[in-house]
């Protein structure tokens, strides 16, 4: 049986960098943390300053810091089967409460996601459950009483949508992926959405997401 989520791109971009760090600096992420927490300076910005003045470059440099904090982030980042772990937990936890009765309607507009093609991947975050191909081509974010379904559509100057539905979030303008959305409160908006859902996929067929 297939797992339900894929794993995050994110996952492998830490990968990489921590990697990297051991390779460049000789030392491991664990070994960066403690000398961070040991003699560089408590404000998250000077330690950030401090470790690019040891070496790291900026991505290094804010991913150590962030782990040497406070409030380190999530360790389960650093590998696919942690973020695989929590991943559904990411979801129980959206649609917890007075969020339940969403359920059903996140997990509709997910299997049609799948249905769109094989290369589909499906990554919870803790708020939001994005919908990959190559990019982001949309997302679900739960509120109270509906859902939003962001869509990559592009410039909405090239976008009719004669039922009203639809509207700008002005992410076209703010050089976002993002450009629309959809409100999604019953099985009708669902269908609705189905369309715009095929739209955004497609347009992400190519690999810099213009198509």
């Amino acid at each position: 049986m297939p797992e339900p989520y894929d794993l995050h791109p994110s996952v492998a971009y830490v990968q990489s960098i921590l990697s990297n760090l051991e390779v460049r600096t000789g030392r491991s992420l664990k070994a960066w943390t403690a000398l961070v927490q040991a003699e560089a300076p408590a404000d998250a910005k000077a330690r950030v300053a401090w470790l690019k003045a040891q070496g790291l470059g900026a991505t290094q440099a804010a991913l150590v810091a962030q782990r040497a904090g406070a409030e380190p982030g999530h360790a389960f980042d650093d590998t696919p089967e942690g973020y695989l772990a929590a991943a559904p937990g990411y979801v129980e936890a959206q649609y917890g409460g007075r969020k339940a009765a969403l359920r059903p309607l996140f997990e509709q507009l997910a299997a049609a996601v799948r249905g769109l093609g094989t290369d589909v991947k499906v990554c919870p975050c803790e708020t939001i459950v994005p919908f990959y191909r190559n990019h982001v081509f949309a997302q679900v974010k739960p509120f109270a009483s509906r859902l939003d379904l962001g869509l990559a559509l592009g410039d909405p100057a090239a976008v009719e949508d004669p039922s009203g539905r639809l509207q700008d979030t002005g992410g076209f303008r703010r050089k976002d992926r993002l450009t629309h959305k959809l409100e999604i409160v019953s099985d009708i908006d669902v269908a609705a959405a189905l369309p715009w859902l095929q739209r955004a996929y497609e347009r992400d067929g190519d690999r810099d997401g213009t198509s």
